[in-house]
């Protein structure tokens, strides 16, 4: 006989975890019986009851309001044409993966044989109790525009023919940005169109919607000029007819303002672009070869302003910048539709966003110094996080003002920071960090080069340009290394301090050192002796700007590498406290732990000290510091002095920056635990979603919690990062793998270069 279940266990298990997501792991435990009968067998009766009672509860208890269907029968696939729906199942699958990447929607790619509009449209009709979406893929004009005119209108969730309307918003944007660059009002230039398919169509019509004429726009298809004296034109395109005489593509471009291609390869050359109007706007559009080269268009036309559907050349026309980000607004206010105010709402926010300033990551994977609004940078990169955050809420807040939303955002700012924990920012971190390092090479010096794994980290780092690598050592000793063990590192800068060759250095050193601390418990002697250690005399190649950075440790006590930091470089400007840190990289995304290696028991200035330096270093990476004081006591509910002093901290952040997302004092449980955190105490800041920078009120405290999740958890530790001194010097943790050590390069050579104000 099955268990007896309560209801409401039921209801539990499938509303708590994680509705509207695919997990892979479940989110609830599947160990026991009664597990098992919560989550199939007798349990899933409930929700299913609850659902027939009322199908909206779908969305509840289901992974529907996650989950979009890119269909296509492979009518029109790419500019491959009709291969049929097998031969599309790769493009299919390739959508579905930018879909997960960039919105983290779950997709299923189906690919159906049906080619006339009726059976397509039944098939895709019979799914919409399985989906929140549907994204129509490759299929054939005119057969499109009817198919996905007939969905929109009998079904009851968003449905969107990418082709269409996905380079018509991408192209929307571009074309408002370039005409403003120009100098030019929509509604009063001349347009030339080579392409009348559903793409072109799309275009047209949202260009008109921003306000260009119907008049001023010339069409050109596979026969010619679109005019109304044919007779074999489609309503779609009979819709953009010209009352004249057809003339060639040539004569029509000239005084042209706008050419907008989405043809093929070769449609146009340099002596036809060469007569249109001053300031040309090209948009070649077609894949992989556009209409008209790129070189070719700004040899022949210096002032144009042109974009292409390629990656290699500025100006990237890519689907990828719209559908992702539409249809993550659209599920998340349970949209019935995607309308045309939605549409040009991500037109709208993706002109906006290509005029802000451009992070440095995006700068970086594009090898570009400063990108910035102008003729090379109309639209934004793909690759930019702020998509997700900037054109899913426009979209979202269109839908709820056009009446099409059934379940309205209240709260916008915690929308948008559940759209950051989409993102997702792990390894995005590192690899935004290796190739900032990589645009401007620093100096490391290796204090340990006589260890296996640091030269192997160090040959990485100068075959990848991260760093340019010192090593400190026997020199003997290195060479055989490197020898024995393969590694490539045959023109890199090895210094034995103990060495004859170096006694002139380190009496220098030994100079400089003493002029430090000769009050400081060294006399002459002592001095000139430490610089016989790798730990003291790479700090002072660091110190006299013959180094950028060290990174020392691995086989030694902390406090021995330590010390000499203090005792040489010392501490920034204003700082009171050196700190450590530690990044946990974990499933769930990054979060910072301080002060973990230090501060044994930091004093309520000292803790202010450490967590704005913190705040300060996360920011350095792009996020935004949402900072958790821990403490074994909730808001006041221990009056030790212990949580006295954490719940002081943040009264006084507060005090000095009250836009800071910080609260505490708090328990770790409940810094991440939402509904508690809400059913409790509403008024914290971290209400709207959890911490990732968590500061300790001790250094037992963190050394403790970093290991346990390290080891436990599963989470990655890079580390420990030393806040607060003036240059940057690096203690590498016992046991750190090469790919630690090379992390930790990268994260030194970013921090000189923001020192060094490069």
């Amino acid at each position: 006989m099955a268990q007896l279940i309560r209801k409401e266990d039921a209801l539990e298990y499938h509303e708590k975890g994680r509705p509207g997501k695919i997990e892979v792991v479940p989110t609830k435990e599947t160990k026991t019986q009664r597990d098992l009968a919560l989550a199939y067998s007798p349990g899933v009766a409930e929700p299913c009851l609850e659902i027939h009672k009322n199908p909206e509860d779908v969305y509840r208890y289901t992974a529907k309001g996650n989950l979009v269907a890119v269909i296509s029968n492979g009518t029109a696939v790419l500019g491959l044409g009709d291969i049929g729906p097998e031969a599309s199942k790769p493009v299919m699958e390739g959508k579905g993966l930018l879909f997960k990447i960039f919105a983290d929607i779950d997709v299923f790619d189906i690919e159906i044989s049906p080619k006339t509009i009726d059976e397509f449209v039944t098939v895709v009709k019979a799914l919409e109790p399985t989906f929140g979406g549907i994204n129509l893929e490759d299929i054939a004009a005119p057969e499109c525009f009817e198919i996905e005119r007939r969905l929109k209108e009998e079904m009851n969730i968003p449905i969107m023919h990418d082709d269409q309307h996905g380079t018509a918003i991408i192209s929307g944007a571009a074309l408002l940005n370039a005409l403003e660059l120009v100098g030019k009002d929509i509604s009063k230039v001349k347009f030339v169109i080579s392409g009348a398919g559903a793409s072109a169509v799309s275009c047209c019509k949202i260009y008109l919607a921003l306000g260009a004429r119907l008049e001023n726009m010339f069409m050109y298809d596979s026969k010619g000029l679109v005019t109304t004296s044919r007779d074999d034109l489609d309503p779609y395109k009979a819709y953009f007819a010209q009352d004249t005489a057809s003339i060639p593509l040539a004569d029509a471009l000239v005084g042209a303002d706008i050419f907008i291609g989405l043809s093929k390869g070769g449609v146009l050359n340099k002596e036809m672009i060469k007569p249109m109007a001053d300031k040309p706007i090209i948009f070649a559009l077609a894949n992989p070869d556009p209409e008209i080269p790129y070189n070719d268009a700004l040899e022949a036309r210096p002032d144009v302003i042109m974009a292409t559907g390629r990656s290699d050349y500025p100006n990237q026309v890519n689907n990828v910048l719209g559908f992702p980000f539409i249809f993550r607004g659209a599920l998340d206010v349970r949209a019935t539709g995607i309308n045309e105010e939605m549409k040009l709402a991500a037109v709208k926010a993706l002109a906006t966003l290509a005029k802000e300033p451009v992070p440095d990551m995006v700068n970086v994977a594009y090898n570009e110094k400063s990108l910035h609004f102008g003729p090379t940078y109309i639209i934004p990169k793909p690759i930019d996080p702020r998509l997700l955050t900037t054109v899913s809420p426009a979209v979202a807040k269109a839908a709820i003002e056009s009446g099409v939303a059934r379940k309205p955002i209240e709260d916008w700012d915690a929308y948008e920071n559940e759209l950051y924990r989409r993102l997702g920012s792990d390894d995005n971190i590192l690899r935004f960090v290796i190739n900032k390092a990589k645009q401007n090479p620093k100096r490391v010096v290796f204090a340990e080069a006589e260890n296996l794994k640091v030269l192997k980290a160090a040959q990485i780092a100068n075959d990848e340009g991260i760093a340019i690598p010192i090593l400190l050592g026997n020199e003997r000793r290195i060479k055989h290394l490197i020898e024995h063990n393969g590694i490539q590192l045959k023109d890199v800068t090895i210094i034995d301090p103990r060495s004859d060759d170096q006694h002139a250095r380190r009496q220098e050193y030994g100079k400089l050192f003493f002029e430090k601390r000769k009050r400081r418990g060294y006399n002459v002697y002592e001095a000139k002796k430490a610089m016989r250690d790798r730990s003291y005399f790479g700090c002072m190649m660091v110190e006299t700007n013959e180094a950028d950075a060290l990174l020392s440790g691995l086989t030694r006590q902390y406090p021995n590498t330590l010390r000499p930091a203090l005792e040489i470089i010392g501490m920034g400007e204003g700082i009171k406290r050196v700190a450590g840190m530690y990044m946990m990289l974990t499933k769930k995304g990054p979060l910072f732990f301080a002060d973990t290696t230090v501060n044994f028991n930091p004093t309520e200035e000292e803790l202010i000290d450490i967590t704005l330096q913190t705040a300060k270093v996360v920011e350095h990476f792009n996020i935004k510091p949402r900072i958790a004081m821990l403490s074994y006591s909730n808001f006041g509910s221990s009056a030790s002095p212990e949580a006295i002093v954490s719940r002081n901290v943040v009264a006084r952040i507060k005090e000095m920056y009250p836009d800071m997302v910080i609260d505490g004092e708090m328990q770790a449980g409940l810094a991440f635990n939402k509904d508690l955190l809400s059913e409790n105490y509403p008024f914290s800041d971290l209400v709207t979603g959890p911490p990732n920078v968590l500061i300790f009120p001790n250094l037992a405290a963190g050394n403790i919690a970093y290991h346990l999740l390290q080891e436990l958890g599963g989470a990655e530790a890079v580390g420990p990062m030393l806040l607060g001194l003036r240059k940057p010097v690096h203690v590498l943790q016992l046991g750190s793998t090469v790919r630690q050590i090379v992390n930790m390069v990268a994260i030194s050579v970013v921090e000189a270069q923001v020192k060094s104000g490069h």
